[in-house]
C-alpha cells in the first residue's frame, strides 16, 4: 500500500543520492511483516478472550469489522481486563498515534508531489498550500461525523483503498521493470550504491510481482462480497458510488497516458516510442539528493 499511496516514494525523495535504499527496503519489509505477525497474535488473543466471555465463536465476535471492532469490541475487552485503565490509555494512545502517522504520511505524499511538479507556484507558498489541503481534507471528512458516518467510512475503506491501489502498484511495477527497463533500473541502483541487485530481485520485478499484483487485482474485482455493516445492506446506488470512488484514484493514469500520447508531436509510432522512453536518465549524474521534479 505504501507505493500505491505514494508515501514511501515521497519520503524517500528526501534521501541523499547514495543512500542505501537496498538496506532500507529490506528493513522496511521485515519490520512490516513482523509487525503484522505480532498484531495477529494480539488481535486474535483479544477476540478469543471476548468469544470465551460471551460463549460464542470468534467469527461472531468479529462479524462487524472496522470501526465497530476498534471502538466497541476492543474497549469492551479492555474494560474486563485487570488494570483496565492502564491498558485503555495505551490502546487509545496507539490509535491516536497510528491515525496521526497515517495522516502525516498521506498528506506528505500529496504535498511533495504537487510542490515538486509545480515549484514555481507552491515552493514559496508551502504553508498556504498545506493549509488549503488540510481545509479540503477537513471539509471532505465532515460526512464521517454524521449519524451515518460509520457507513461512509466503510464504503470508502472497501472501495478507496483496495483493488484500485493494488492496480496502481501493478502499473508502477510494469512501468519500471518493463518500459523503463529492469537493466536500466539496476544500473541506476549500481550508480547509487556501487553494486547491482541480484538475479532474484530482477525475476521478482519482471515477473513474480506483476503476476501476483495482477491476480490480486482481478480476483478482488471479480469477487466483490456484499457490502454490509451492523446488519445493514448497502443499496445498489452506494455500490456505484463506491466504484466511482475507487476509479477516481486510478483513472488519472490512463487519462494521462492518452493525453501524453495525443499531445506528443510526430506519427503514432514516433509518439509511442517517445512516450515509452525514459525522459531523464540519471546514469551519469550524482546529485546530493534525489528530487521528484518533472522534466519537460
Amino acid at each position: 500500500m505504501g507505493p500505491g499511496f505514494g508515501v514511501i516514494m515521497a519520503l524517500a525523495s528526501y534521501n541523499q543520492f547514495n543512500n542505501n535504499c537496498y538496506r532500507d527496503a529490506i528493513v522496511t519489509s521485515l519490520v512490516n511483516c513482523l509487525t503484522s505477525f505480532l498484531s495477529g497474535f494480539v488481535i486474535f488473543t483479544v477476540l478469543g478472550y471476548m468469544a470465551e466471555m460471551r460463549n460464542v465463536e470468534v467469527e461472531d465476535v468479529a462479524k462487524d469489522k472496522g470501526s465497530g471492532l476498534l471502538f466497541i469490541t476492543y474497549p469492551e475487552a479492555i474494560a474486563n481486563m485487570d488494570g483496565s485503565p492502564f491498558w485503555a490509555i495505551l490502546f487509545f494512545l496507539m490509535v491516536i498515534t497510528l491515525g496521526l502517522d497515517s495522516t502525516y504520511g498521506g498528506l506528505e505524499s500529496i504535498i511533495t508531489a504537487v510542490i515538486d511538479e509545480y515549484p514555481h507556484l507552491f515552493a514559496k507558498r508551502r504553508e498556504l498550500f498545506v493549509l488549503g489541503l488540510i481545509i479540503v481534507c477537513f471539509l471532505g471528512s465532515l460526512s464521517t461525523l454524521t449519524n451515518g458516518g460509520a457507513y461512509v467510512v466503510k464504503l470508502m475503506e472497501d472501495f478507496g483503498s483496495g483493488s484500485c491501489l493494488i492496480a496502481v502498484v501493478l502499473l508502477e511495477s510494469i512501468a519500471v521493470s518493463w518500459f523503463y527497463g529492469v537493466q536500466q533500473f539496476c544500473d541506476d541502483i549500481k550508480t547509487m550504491l556501487g553494486f547491482s541487485p541480484g538475479l532474484y530481485w530482477r525475476i521478482c520485478w519482471v515477473g513474480i510481482s506483476p503476476a501476483f499484483l495482477a491476480f490480486i487485482t482481478v480476483s478482488s474485482i471479480v469477487y466483490q462480497p456484499p457490502l454490509s455493516l451492523f446488519g445493514y445492506d448497502y443499496p445498489d446506488w452506494t455500490l456505484t458510488a463506491g466504484y466511482l470512488i475507487g476509479a477516481s484514484s486510478f483513472m488519472w493514469i490512463p487519462i494521462y497516458m492518452v493525453y501524453k500520447l495525443v499531445w506528443t508531436p510526430g506519427s503514432l509510432k514516433q509518439r509511442l516510442a517517445i512516450c515509452l522512453r525514459p525522459e531523464k536518465p540519471i546514469k551519469d549524474e550524482k546529485p546530493d539528493s534525489l528530487c521528484m521534479n518533472a522534466t519537460p
